[in-house]
């Protein structure tokens, strides 16, 4: 009987990280595995976050919403800056937000962030009953497919204000790479992503999640992350700004039309 060709082009030694189901014993908190999880860098990458958005306009009343806060390495700078009570964070992972709440935070820090303001929730969910003045999302998206993308992005769109600005990382895939490159990204001399969960993205992709809301979009690029993610911003339009896009994108498509009804106008 005939065989159907069998073709494999990927390394069979892959894993497919969890991120939202690990639970950390006590002893892997003890040893600091919290910190780990989230990348690492936990002198010196959860400050560089603060100065960012203090560059870009933060001040300490506004309301900061983190996406994938994990064990507050950024978080616990945030509180300090931030009045009390305009800290928010979400994580797809429970038991590492617990270990940072209970290990990294001070007793001080506690008191300015209420429980309340926290969430495990593995499908972006920012609804938090406030309206946010920024957003960040660090080394998240680098994480997550693009529909999970398309996901935060509606949902942070119901909450943000209008004109706020959410900055998100990201790992830039170039343009000379095909789609179909199969190209597995190694940790640890171990096969770990392939195109099934390599999520690194084209610039176009980036652009193309604003879709998904009242969204611009802008490229920022190199911003001194120490993985290399490049940063973009997601600006709120204002109504006014909604209106303006929805009338111009009805011109591009229907410029007879607009031509009409501005001779009736007219005379």
């Amino acid at each position: 009987m005939s065989q159907i060709e069998h073709r494999v082009e990927l390394d069979a030694d892959l894993t497919n990280p969890d991120y939202s189901g690990l639970v950390l014993t006590d002893e892997e908190i003890a040893a600091g595995a919290h910190r780990t999880f989230v990348g690492g860098v936990w002198d010196s990458h959860g400050k560089h976050q603060l100065d960012f958005l203090i560059s870009q306009g933060l001040k300490p009343h506004h309301k900061l919403m983190d996406v994938g806060c994990g064990s507050f390495r950024a978080g616990r700078h945030f509180i300090d800056y931030l009045d009390a009570g305009n800290y928010y964070g979400i994580d797809a992972n429970h038991s590492v937000m617990q270990a940072g709440y209970d290990n990294e935070l001070s007793d001080e820090q506690r008191a300015k962030l209420p429980i309340e303001n926290l969430r495990a929730n593995d499908r972006f969910d920012t609804d938090f009953g406030a309206t946010f003045d920024y957003a960040i999302a660090n080394s998240v998206f680098t994480h997550v497919s693009l529909n999970h993308i398309r996901l935060c992005m509606y949902r942070l769109d119901k909450v943000m204000a209008p004109g706020g600005s959410f900055y998100a990382t990201y790992f830039v895939r170039k343009k000379s790479v095909p789609i179909d490159a199969v190209k597995p990204i190694k940790r640890r001399n171990k096969g770990y992503f392939t195109e099934k969960n390599n999520y690194v993205y084209y610039r176009e992709d980036l652009r193309w999640a604003a879709k998904w809301g009242d969204w611009s979009y802008t490229w920022i690029g190199d911003w001194g992350h120490p993985a290399n993610q490049q940063m973009v911003r997601y600006t709120k339009l204002t109504p006014e700004q909604v209106e303006e896009r929805r009338a111009a994108r009805e011109k591009a498509a229907n410029p007879g039309r607009v031509r009409r009804i501005a001779r009736r106008i007219v005379g």
